[in-house]
């Protein structure tokens, strides 16, 4: 663009030391009188002042009312002025007219009554959606208070059903919200659900130890009857997830309501007490009722609340990051999905030295022969994935993405993440862009956290508080943390931005060696105006807990 600019000022220049011709028709402003250089001896030149003269003589023609010359008729004068007067009195209404508009309050409704809402002009912001797209929705899967029970008494239930809650504290909620539901499919009652104990960390928390209880239990009483522990009649407890009379084993993954209703009613009626194994996405989303749907986002969004303390932590780490320049400000939350486990997984190809890439090469043959085979075919699957966006985005990438949105380098960032695979090597790109990066061990002592190290999952708990109640979220790959950080701030009305990067379009960008910056800006804009957590229709087998707009949400 300067090159043209360029090149078209120097044709000016030089077009200007020749003739030029020009329609002498093309506009009324341009005279018929032809003004030469001084050398030219054939034609008369026209003076200043015969030009000033031709061109007032052609306004005096317009508004005859503006010359005082007698040859004028005063019926004319007369017309010119009264159209001139007509003119202005329309402007000067046209004009009241829209500024009264601008600063006039309009009519909007808030429960129900008619009140006069304040016209505000918004700004682009970096750190929230506009207000005009987020308030359209509201949510609705509040429990109603006052509202009739219709449970029957416990004797009088289906029988009682019970759960491990596998994986790590996201799956885990997953898994309890999916059990309150069949318990209310099934009409039975529901055994308090037991975390199971992670192999990886040899976590053994209990549900007691991250959840209110008491406050999970009363919350649903109008939904789901909930007891803390197995009944006391029965007494051979050793029986549950070890026999095969007492666990249902073959409930597929994302299965529909009727399929509970068919194949573990009948058993549970018979048995009284009944495990459901495994119990890991056990249950779909478009195939059951919407009020079942909408059951599941009472339990994630108000039912399940963490201790009184994980929250007072996770207040006080909001509460530093808020102020860590002296003074109010927002700060950024960084999902880095980056751990040794997660690159191994994911059979994707990323910048490192030759040592590196072959003891990733031997760690995925270990965890995953069968899909590592003799490794001829990872390359070209690696090349599919990146085009296909399913790799998890590096450090680097990320930081560059979030300066070309226009964040700069003294945002305050507050970075989830497990050990990032590479180490300080890996995050300097990141660093040296943003070096205000913090993680919860910095931002409180030792001794602060020192009750927290009892119970790993407890951790996971302060990194998703701390997450949830930021300003802006960006993820790096999927996953059930993003998953239920991006819906349940769009549960609690969009307005926080949730900013979920378009890892294909992001690769194609990366990878294209003559694209500038200022066109990578652009794309990297446009792309991810509608890809900050604003209102989306669902469509089928969508996931709830990254979009609970329609079962959850209604139009306010």
């Amino acid at each position: 663009m300067v090159e043209l600019r360029h090149s078209g000022s120097s044709l000016g220049s030089r077009a200007s030391s020749s003739p030029m011709k020009r329609d002498e028709d093309a506009s009324p402003l341009i005279f018929n009188d032809h003004v030469l250089r001084d050398d030219d001896d054939d034609h008369p030149r026209h003076s200043f002042r015969d030009r000033y003269r031709s061109f007032w003589s052609k306004i005096y023609s317009f508004f005859p009312f503006l010359n005082d010359d007698p040859r004028f008729s005063q019926h004319g004068s007369r017309i010119s002025l009264l159209l001139l007067v007509f003119i202005a009195v329309a402007g000067l209404i046209s004009f009241f007219s829209i500024l009264q508009r601008l600063n006039s309050p309009y009519l909007c409704k808030k429960d129900g009554i008619v009140l006069h809402c304040p016209r505000v002009k918004e700004n682009p912001s970096l750190w929230e959606n506009p207000f005009s797209a987020t308030t359209s929705w509201k949510p609705c899967a509040e429990r109603r208070d006052g509202g009739m029970s219709d449970l029957p008494p416990e004797n009088e239930t289906s029988g009682y059903i019970f759960i491990h809650a596998e994986g790590g504290l996201n799956q885990q909620r997953i898994a309890i919200c999916n059990a309150v539901a069949v318990a209310k499919i099934l009409n039975a009652t529901l055994i308090l659900p037991v975390l199971k104990q992670d192999q990886i960390w040899k976590d053994q928390t209990k549900f007691e130890d991250i959840f209110d209880v008491d406050h999970f239990i009363d919350y649903l009483k109008d939904d789901v009857r909930i007891v803390r522990d197995i009944p006391g009649w029965f007494t051979d407890k050793s029986e549950l997830f070890t026999s095969i009379r007492r666990t249902v084993k073959n409930i597929p993954k994302y299965a529909p309501a009727q399929f509970y209703i068919d194949n573990v009613l009948p058993r549970v009626k018979e048995k009284k007490i009944m495990a459901l194994k495994p119990f890991v996405d056990r249950l779909g989303y478009d195939n059951v009722p919407p009020e079942i749907n909408r059951l599941r986002c009472r339990v994630n969004y108000h039912a399940l609340k963490f201790l009184p303390e994980i929250e007072e932590m996770a207040n006080l780490l909001v509460s530093r990051m808020r102020n860590r320049t002296g003074s109010p400000n927002p700060y950024m939350a960084l999902h880095l999905r980056f751990e040794k486990g997660m690159v191994g997984l994911s059979f994707c190809d990323f910048v490192g030295t030759r040592e590196e890439k072959a003891k990733m090469a031997e760690y995925r043959q270990k965890e995953w022969p069968r899909r590592y085979k003799n490794g001829s075919h990872l390359w070209q699957l690696a090349l599919q994935k990146r085009k296909e966006g399913r790799c998890p985005l590096e450090p680097g990438e990320v930081a560059v993405i979030l300066r070309a949105m226009g964040y700069p380098k003294e945002t305050q960032i507050y970075v989830a993440s497990g050990q990032v695979y590479g180490g300080q090597n890996r995050m300097a790109p990141l660093r040296n862009m943003f070096p205000n990066l913090v993680t919860k061990e910095e931002l409180a002592s030792k001794e602060e956290l020192a009750g927290f190290w009892k119970h790993v999952t407890s951790l996971a708990a302060l990194d998703f508080l701390v997450c949830l109640k930021s300003d802006v979220f960006v993820m790096t790959h999927g996953g059930n943390f993003a998953k239920l950080i991006i819906g349940a701030r769009r549960y609690m009305g969009h307005r926080q931005k949730s900013i979920k990067p378009d890892k294909g379009l992001m690769s194609k960008s990366f990878g294209d060696p003559y694209m500038g910056w200022a066109t990578f800006v652009e794309d990297v804009v446009v792309t991810h105006q509608t890809r900050t957590g604003l209102p989306e229709e669902t469509f089928p087998n969508y996931d709830l807990w990254e979009n609970p707009l329609t079962p959850c949400m209604c139009k306010a």
